[in-house]
């Protein structure tokens, strides 16, 4: 079975331009954006073999990089909001 990226921007298509702007204009967000992509990077390697760790390890980044999701999503859909209205 072939590994999922989840990777934000093929999670939110619909998001593309909303999260494009929100990098570059909000720092907070570049951060939690990028601190998500390493984690994301990170994780895929463990479960693809190419790094080793524990369960509980990759249990603890996985947990860390959907804490980081749901704050990403709340941002882009706070910011969408927004605009819209």
């Amino acid at each position: 079975m072939p590994l999922e990226k989840h990777d934000l921007l093929h999670e939110l298509p619909e998001s593309r331009e909303a999260i494009h702007l929100l990098k570059a204009n909000s720092g907070h967000f570049a951060r939690l954006f990028d601190e998500y992509h390493e984690l994301d990077h990170e994780i895929h390697r463990i479960e693809s073999g190419a790094e080793n760790t524990s369960d509980d390890y990759l249990e603890n980044q996985k947990k860390q990089r959907l804490s980081l999701k749901d704050q990403l999503y709340t941002m882009v859909r706070e910011y969408e909001a927004a605009a819209a209205g």
